[in-house]
């Protein structure tokens, strides 16, 4: 098989607004209550995905949620009319969008029997998240139902999964065995730890990944505190490459050891606090960059806006580049909608390496289909949501249109429409 990294990016949905249900991520806290764009925010997505396929990269999608979410309401013994509204927001929450929560993925080269493995994320920390695992391993079985891969159902709660945003592989070349790293918190000052150790174990157990090139890495406290709910906040990795702030883990040296055992060729890019603070590190989003092998064999970053509007950031990037360094090239996106709501550009796609050839074709995309989601969005998402209209019953009407219409024209009618 001809394997590639395939970057599945959320769709961001016509529900997107700034509710502030994110305790520790500081952006979407920060902007509760302002009104949002999500017709200009999808509009950004999709631009990103098209700068995507034109550095050669592999590009598919993941759909936005039936929103509001019925079921789930139902199952709380109410419906969205007459749901208090801290229950109307969660079960309108468009946070499916942030694909590196979406499921953890183990390519075949890494798995014991040869095959591509993904676990649901079961995100019970967050009550907002917590009930997206059902659509998201509905699409997931959709699009990788080739006998190539598997596809698991979450870690049950309580132990918090909250997917690839925590796990990092590392290898000579995508095509190769890895060493895959599954990253875990313990404590984080004010704010939740989200991902379990327990949960990394199962998700690692189920994949049957070699236990000798596996290591679960405690994520360190004070980035926690400072706001990196999540591991990719502080750190990524791509092939040979790891990128991350010097203040990431809990014991990097001990980890830093113990990769350049299990892969010698390993080049680990330290960034130093001294340089850049862990504070402008999260603001900007430096890590949350896609961090990805161009065609020609170089690394690239592909970075937000705020990442270039940061100077200790943009310098280090910079020094970095000119020094040779293993990054050779920046890419700058414009994704302050969905930045706004507390994700940057990695957090927006679900990497999975696989041939091409086994994906579900209707989930690819080439610029002709993004041609087509472009039309939809910009004929039937909200342009703005104000804080105040989520209980707008009109307005849930068109949501719901808005997404039955991009079903439609992605030919996914009847498929994972409920």
């Amino acid at each position: 098989m001809a394997l590639r990294e395939i970057n599945f990016d959320g769709i961001i949905g016509p529900s997107h607004n700034y509710a502030g249900l994110s305790p520790g991520n500081l952006a979407a806290t920060r902007n509760a209550g302002a009104a949002s764009h999500p017709r200009a925010a999808a509009l950004q997505g999709i631009a990103k995905m098209r700068a995507n396929l034109a550095l050669g990269l592999v590009q598919a999608i993941l759909l936005p949620h039936p929103r509001p979410d019925h079921r789930w309401l139902k199952a709380l013994a109410t419906d969205y009319a007459a749901a208090p509204p801290h229950l109307k927001a969660q079960a309108l929450s468009a946070s499916a969008m942030w694909a590196a929560n979406a499921a953890t993925v183990s390519p075949a080269p890494d798995t014991g029997d040869g095959r591509c493995h993904l676990s649901v994320a079961n995100l019970v920390t967050m009550p907002h998240r917590s009930h997206e695992w059902p659509e998201t391993l509905a699409q997931l079985q959709l699009a990788f139902a080739h006998e190539h891969f598997v596809v698991h159902p979450p870690v049950p709660p309580p132990f918090g999964d909250e997917g690839a945003a925590n796990q990092m592989r590392l290898t000579a070349s995508h095509g190769e065995a890895g060493v895959e790293v599954f990253v875990y918190g313990v404590t984080g000052g004010p704010f939740p730890a989200r991902q379990h150790r327990d949960a990394c174990e199962a998700v690692a157990r189920a994949h049957r990944l070699d236990p000798a090139r596996t290591l679960f890495v405690q994520q360190s406290e004070a980035a926690i505190a400072a706001g990196a709910f999540h591991n990719d906040v502080v750190a990524v990795a791509n092939e040979r490459v790891l990128f991350a702030h010097e203040q990431a883990f809990a014991d990097p040296a001990g980890f830093y050891a113990d990769l350049r055992r299990l892969l010698p060729e390993v080049e680990i890019v330290e960034v130093p606090a001294a340089q850049v603070s862990l504070q402008d590190a999260i603001a900007s989003y430096l890590f949350n960059a896609q961090l990805v092998t161009l065609p020609g064999g170089e690394a690239a970053l592909i970075l937000p806006e705020e990442a270039r509007a940061t100077p200790s950031v943009w310098n280090w990037l910079q020094a970095h580049v000119a020094g040779n360094g293993p990054i050779r090239r920046l890419e700058v996106v414009d994704v302050r909608e969905s930045m706004a709501n507390g994700g940057g550009p990695a957090c927006l796609r679900l990497r999975v390496v696989a041939d091409p050839a086994t994906i579900d074709p209707r989930f690819l995309v080439d610029d002709a289909k993004l041609d087509r989601i472009a039309e939809v969005v910009s004929a039937h998402w909200p342009e703005t949501i104000a804080h105040d209209a989520i209980g707008d019953m009109d307005l849930i009407g068109r949501i719901e249109a808005a997404r039955a219409e991009l079903l439609k024209a992605l030919d996914l009618v009847g498929f994972i429409d409920r």
